[in-house]
């Protein structure tokens, strides 16, 4: 062939797939700033002494806080503009822009608690936050998914830096053994849902959320065997997920051993995207199987009412007694998905805004008495709280309440709106198990509001000599004048794989953490009194699914 003959294909104008960079900037935007705070993190080595802190522990945060507040006002911008994008595989409607707000406040607020954490320092700054900016891509991803391939690629988009996150205290054996059973766990539950959502592929013929429903409809499918048994797969993968039982039992010990920040994330983050492609799956692509998969879903959201607040009962750690608590959470927001009303959906995603704030506060004050007790997440830790920190034992008490449903606090409110929502679509009964799990819940919550403000202070904390190694480390006191070992044996009040007995460091200031738990205590009692501002947020999720 002539050179001649390349001229019009080396002239020939490439028209590429159209692709809505506006639509898709709340996503570009964490991707993006995940990569530059990866960067900037790792470009310091050329810097010397203070300045190299300064980059890695101040620098890096405030550039992840940063993505996080362009994500969220990129969000905002496209408010009144829902569209399809990506050839039908994401829809950027009311739904998936509310559940972006909440995650990205939600990562404000675990870049707040992170700080000046343990993890952030073995794990290197930059690492961490560009895996916490990831994972929230990966969750508004999935949010946004409607379609199955979307769906779990932004699965594991969120997984897999979640499992790192989990492990990033590296010299606490608790941590690493947290994020490796996150890591098989959360393996074995993408497997299930992988192939349950090969066999709504088999069944419909079609991967995309609407024509998986128009096949359902037009070839009569509600009782395919096929389809019923991808529809128990994908349940039981995404159950995994939002920590619904039977298969909740990773819960308590990947909640106790993660890093406290990471842990207050998982617990709110991990449930927003879990829930939000539960509501876009079960309600557009499987509405016309309501029926079946209904009761099903019912009676999985009352199992896991009764096992979370009974296993809540008696837990001396916080962190374990918050995550049997998380496990009821879930049982109550799978009400709202089980009716597949656009009342149930608004009562679902009110609820996962009202949880951020009740959780958060409750998380932060576990971070702050961390730092300055020896006791870890032990309730003791709270003892005293009243009478030394009253600005935190306020928004933990208020957490507490909120998380019971008890009146003039938004969890309260969401708890009656979901009951409204359980007992418009069918199911009294589940209003009622509702109602009953509140109340079995007190025997948890009371008891921490108790040792707040009627327990005595724990002793202040003893820093450990300079130098000073634990012997089961390979310390001696003959070698405690090493100045290197200063801090090998030091926690943040954790108990370490390498110490039997607990050692706090002085914590110093913490006024992001006093901000979070302030911030997230004001707003659970605001929007307890004053909740029309959720109610206007939530309003049109529904529409957004089709639900009428």
């Amino acid at each position: 062939m002539s050179p001649v003959s390349f001229i019009p294909l080396a002239t020939a104008h490439l028209k590429g797939p159209h692709v809505d960079f506006a639509a898709l900037s709340p996503l570009l935007a964490l991707f993006g700033g995940a990569i530059v705070v990866l960067m900037v993190g790792l470009t310091n080595g050329s810097a010397v002494g203070a300045r190299r802190q300064w980059v890695r522990e101040q620098l890096v945060p405030a550039l992840a806080l940063a993505a996080l507040g362009a994500a969220l006002g990129l969000t905002i911008w496209r408010w009144n503009t829902p569209e399809s994008i990506v050839s039908g595989a994401l829809r950027v409607d009311r739904l998936s822009l509310v559940l972006n707000l909440i995650l990205a406040v939600g990562g404000i607020a675990t870049v707040l608690l992170a700080w000046r954490s343990k993890a952030a320092e073995e794990a290197a700054h930059g690492e961490l936050h560009a895996m916490l900016l990831t994972t929230i891509g990966g969750m508004a991803l999935l949010a946004a998914a409607q379609n199955t391939v979307a769906l779990f690629l932004g699965l594991e988009l969120l997984s897999i830096p979640l499992y790192v996150l989990c492990a990033t205290e590296m010299r606490n054996e608790h941590s690493l053994e947290a994020g490796l059973k996150y890591l098989i766990v959360g393996s074995v539950g993408s497997a299930t849902l992988l192939y349950g959502l090969a066999l709504l592929y088999g069944a419909t013929g079609s991967t995309d959320f609407g024509a998986i429903g128009s096949a359902i409809s037009a070839g009569s499918l509600s009782s395919n065997a096929m389809l019923l048994t991808g529809i128990a797969l994908c349940v039981g993968g995404l159950a995994f997920k939002a920590s619904v039982a039977p298969f909740h039992q990773w819960t308590p010990d990947v909640y106790e051993g993660a890093p406290t920040p990471i842990t207050a994330f998982m617990a709110v983050a991990t449930k927003v995207a879990a829930l939000g492609v539960l509501l876009r799956l079960f309600d557009v692509a499987l509405i016309e199987v309501q029926s079946s998969w209904g009761p099903a879903l019912a009676a999985l959201a009352t199992i896991t009412i009764l096992v979370g607040n009974v296993g809540a009962l008696g837990q001396s750690s916080l962190k374990r007694m918050l995550a049997y608590s998380s496990v009821a959470q879930a049982g109550y927001m799978l009400a709202g998905v089980v009716v597949a009303t656009k009342l149930g959906t608004q009562a679902t995603v009110f609820y996962l805004a009202v949880y951020l704030f009740m959780n958060m506060a409750a998380f932060a004050v576990v971070v702050a008495r961390e730092r300055e007790t020896n006791l870890g997440d032990n309730i003791q830790a709270m003892a005293g709280l009243g009478r030394e920190r009253p600005w935190l034992a306020w928004p933990m008490t208020i957490s507490m309440l909120a998380l019971a449903g008890i009146p003039a606090t938004a969890g309260f409110i969401g708890k009656f709106y979901l009951i409204d929502a359980a007992v418009s679509g069918g199911y009294t009964w589940l209003g009622v198990v509702i109602v009953i799990g509140s109340m079995i819940s007190l025997g948890y919550y009371l008891p921490v509001v108790a040792t707040m403000w009627m327990g005595a202070a724990p002793a202040p904390a003893k820093t450990p000599p300079a130098g000073a190694i634990p012997a089961i480390a390979g310390g001696s006191p003959e070698l405690d004048d090493d100045p290197k070992g200063a801090t090998l044996g030091a926690t943040t009040g954790a108990t370490t794989g390498a110490l039997d007995t607990p050692i706090a460091t002085s914590p110093g200031p913490q006024p992001e953490v006093a901000f979070v738990a302030v911030i997230a205590g004001a707003a659970t009692i605001f929007f307890g009194i004053i909740p029309q501002p959720l109610f206007n947020l939530v309003h049109g999720v529904g529409s957004a699914l089709g639900l009428l």
